[in-house]
């Protein structure tokens, strides 16, 4: 029944989130952020745009967690290098709970389906332990790149200064 619900209410409920996550940027972003879709002038607008509604369209129907990973670790590695403290950078995958029960209030007022709700929670749980241990690998990657930089830099400042 909540498979049915949330098939129904996708589009709604995917741009709420969407604008949720928008949301989580400085203000003067958000406007950028949500309004071009393109994927060469907005990347970031994009990622986030397409992988949400895959992930959402994952959630309800094949659940292939695999999958999500994948759509996951997009957003999640712009995230990392934009330096989210790591709360902020998976906190938008808790956003998808608020833009469900936003969507649904009606529907969830029916006992069974608020508790498949609960269920359908527990995956979204999932989700952002999954996130978290990406984004923790992403901010790996980023902080081995910012050392290598800084022993390049070094290098080359010591081999400047052999010339002398």
């Amino acid at each position: 029944m909540l498979k049915e619900i949330l098939n129904k209410k996708k589009t709604p409920i995917v741009r709420n989130w969407t604008e949720l996550i928008f949301n989580s940027y400085p203000a003067e972003a958000v406007n950028f952020l949500s309004s071009k879709k393109n994927q060469f002038s907005n990347p970031i607008g994009y990622t986030v745009t397409t992988n949400t509604e895959k992930i959402f369209d994952e959630l309800i129907n094949d659940c292939d967690l695999d999958k999500i990973k994948l759509l996951l670790d997009e957003i999640i590695k712009i995230r990392a290098v934009q330096s989210f403290p790591p709360s902020q950078a998976v906190y938008f995958l808790l956003d998808l709970k608020k833009a469900i029960r936003d969507e649904c209030k009606a529907e969830l007022l029916n006992k069974n389906v608020s508790d498949e709700l609960s269920n359908f929670e527990l995956l979204i749980d999932k989700m952002l332990i999954i996130g978290f241990e990406l984004y923790m690998e992403a901010r790996e990657k980023v902080f081995k790149i910012r050392v290598n930089e800084i022993k390049s830099r070094s290098y080359k400042a010591v081999e400047n200064t052999e010339d002398y």
